[in-house]
């Protein structure tokens, strides 16, 4: 079976954040074409000053990202996810899609990725890994798939090392852009009481389902909703966490208050350090007060509070 190439352009300017995105879609690596400095890049890593004039051709104002989608999963889903998030954040793209034949290779990224300890409790399992030693800590039992989350990205481990500290056995957590349900499904490991996901991507829905099954959640400990969330949720909350991009949290700031308790806590993540002061202002503006502030590698993760 075929797998699908998804090449995607952006200015150079944009191809740092441009791959951190596209990261998110596949858990197995990503492949990035930047030739902005090629003449300095050659002689500093290969210590030579003799390259192809085909190289020395490239567009140097464009940047390339190369994923690539497996035979079981939609291209379409991922480049809808991509045109999503790129758009949110402001980036000029292009993406387009091939059929690539691979034979040996299609599951060599199963290689590295590997048992990951997060925090001091979790230790996330790629189902397919049976050598691993959990060493007292809870396992999470994950199939990766085109909905992103499988801990290994900065955001979503802000994420789950900030619920580590904040959950408790009466917490009750409101996922929102649930994703693969990581997070949903790591709040009840670490003891939360319940836990409700939602995202409006139906493939994402279907993998946080099953892969609650996989760790023993069902309905109603653990359950999840295709839509927006303000159609599908109603009730208030210990704990909302959120881990998606700057636009979609400011968006979201204005009706996440509904669904918080007096007490509860609002957890972000997904922000890119530059769009900082943007995700600062809605958290004023709507009424929410930053208790604490996390970054790892130019991502940040907030813990709010209503005032």
């Amino acid at each position: 079976m075929n797998w699908t190439e998804v090449l995607i352009e952006v200015n150079v300017k944009d191809i740092d954040v441009a791959g951190d995105i596209a990261q998110m879609v596949v858990p197995y690596g990503i492949y990035i074409e930047d030739y902005s400095n090629l003449e300095q890049e050659a002689m500093e890593i290969a210590h030579i000053d003799l390259i192809d004039e085909d190289l020395l051709k490239k567009d140097r104002t464009k940047g390339y990202v190369h994923i690539y989608i497996s035979p079981e999963e939609s291209p379409a889903e991922a480049v809808a996810f991509l045109s999503e998030r790129y758009n949110a954040e402001g980036i000029e793209h292009k993406i387009d899609t091939s059929v690539c034949k691979n034979e040996d290779w299609e599951n060599n990224w199963k290689e590295y990725f590997k048992p990951l300890k997060i925090g001091e409790k979790l230790l996330i399992r790629p189902i397919w890994e049976d050598n691993y030693d959990a060493q007292g800590r809870v396992v999470l039992n994950i199939e990766p798939g085109l909905a992103f989350g499988t801990g290994g990205h900065n955001t979503t481990r802000l994420c789950l090392e900030t619920l580590e500290k904040r959950i408790e056995k009466t917490t009750s957590v409101l996922d929102i852009g649930c994703g693969s349900g990581i997070l949903s499904i790591a709040s009840l490991l670490l003891g939360a009481e319940s836990a409700k996901g939602v995202d409006i991507d139906a493939l994402a829905v279907k993998t946080a389902k099953e892969n609650g099954k996989m760790n023993g959640f069902e309905e109603p400990k653990l359950t999840f909703y295709e839509g927006n969330l303000t159609d599908k949720i109603s009730g208030k909350f210990d704990v909302v966490v959120a881990n998606i991009v700057a636009d979609v949290i400011i968006m979201f700031c204005k009706d996440v208050g509904k669904f918080l308790k007096d007490d509860g806590l609002f957890i972000t993540s997904g922000i890119i350090d530059v769009r900082e002061n943007d995700v600062l202002e809605a958290f004023e503006k709507y009424g929410f007060e930053v208790v604490a502030r996390h970054e790892d590698g130019g991502w940040l993760c907030f813990e709010c509070k209503k005032k």
